[in-house]
């Protein structure tokens, strides 16, 4: 079977799936995943406006296979093309979209691998496969399949106990907005989860629900050296609230950046929060649809992973009550 694998399915039949898998292993599989409440990532060709939500017309995704699992799996990609009902027109259908997927050492272990830039090397690892997509209609609003691929011929990754393949996405011409979705799977022609699997990035681009008063959740994961975090937005255009919700923190308000400008807020990160998610809340106060981007760093200005589902589930703040005992 072929690397990349076409198979032809429906929007409608991916909502459908969602509702019939079972949670929360289900939604472990799709990036975005349902609970981030993302309606698609974007990629905006090599020639667009930065200012229409783009930085740098690149997006770096991870997938992570438990280390038990040693039966072929599949990426699945949503509407990979640039042209139809999901994506954005600017001057006419005139751009090109590269999707190539990494695997073996290096794919996630090279510093630049991890970074917020397509900069060094950013493409490390062994290049398994790539694809370029136009306007071609055979792929609108349709899944392709990246596959099958042998979880040992991805890069083991001791901290996330499994083994890591990598898709980067880059607009190569034009100036349109590439508009898609992730799942990984099982199988080729359908998504079926994965036991144990799931997604990450270290830089969000991605589409807000066109919704008033929507609320997206990013879940950025804390490990036990972190003692500050700096979160970082880009062409938000002001039309959103931003609070951050953890396990100690019940909705710190957080920076929010204006059109075409980055901005950024540091927050202190307490001990009961190590080895658990913290919730970037962004509340939608329009119906207009807005790109944007995010990452997060460590007080030493590294790179923190936002998982498609939470490590540790989502945040729940902890009330501590102060009780006293009269004598």
């Amino acid at each position: 079977m072929p690397l990349f694998h076409r198979t032809i399915w429906g929007w409608g039949l991916l909502v459908l799936l969602w509702g019939l898998l079972p949670t929360p292993t289900a939604h472990a599989q799709a990036a975005p995943n349902p609970g981030e409440n993302i309606a698609f990532l974007v990629t905006f060709g090599a020639k667009a406006d930065a200012s229409w939500g783009d930085d740098d017309h690149t997006e770096t995704f991870f997938f992570l296979v438990p280390k038990q699992n040693r039966q072929p799996v599949y990426i699945r990609v949503f509407d990979p093309d640039c042209g139809g009902q999901h994506d954005e027109a600017k001057f006419g259908w005139n751009t090109t979209t590269e999707f190539s997927l990494y695997g073996g050492a290096g794919t996630h272990s090279g510093p630049d691998a991890r970074g917020t830039d397509p900069k060094g090397q950013f493409r490390s690892g062994t290049l398994l496969s790539t694809k370029t997509f136009g306007a071609e209609k055979t792929y609108d609003n349709q899944w392709y399949t990246l596959g099958p691929l042998n979880p040992l011929t991805g890069e083991f990754v001791p901290d996330f106990d499994g083994f890591v393949f990598k898709v980067i996405v880059q607009g190569k011409t034009g100036d349109d907005g590439n508009l898609y979705r992730y799942f990984l799977s099982s199988s080729p022609t359908e998504n079926i989860p994965v036991e144990g699997g799931n997604a990450f990035t270290y830089e969000y681009s991605f589409r807000l629900s066109p919704q008033r008063r929507t609320i997206t959740h990013l879940y950025p994961f804390v490990n036990d050296r972190v003692v500050s975090i700096k979160q970082s937005n880009f062409d938000l255009d002001g039309d959103v609230s931003l609070k951050v919700f953890s396990v100690a923190k019940n909705g710190h308000t957080a920076t929010v950046s204006g059109d075409n400008v980055w901005t950024s807020s540091t927050h202190r990160i307490s001990e009961k929060e190590h080895g658990l998610s913290l919730d970037l809340q962004i509340t939608s106060l329009t119906k207009a649809s807005n790109d944007l981007v995010f990452y997060v760093t460590d007080q030493y200005d590294v790179a923190l992973p936002f998982f498609a589902v939470p490590l540790g589930g989502p945040p729940r703040y902890r009330y501590e009550v102060d009780v006293k005992i009269r004598k």
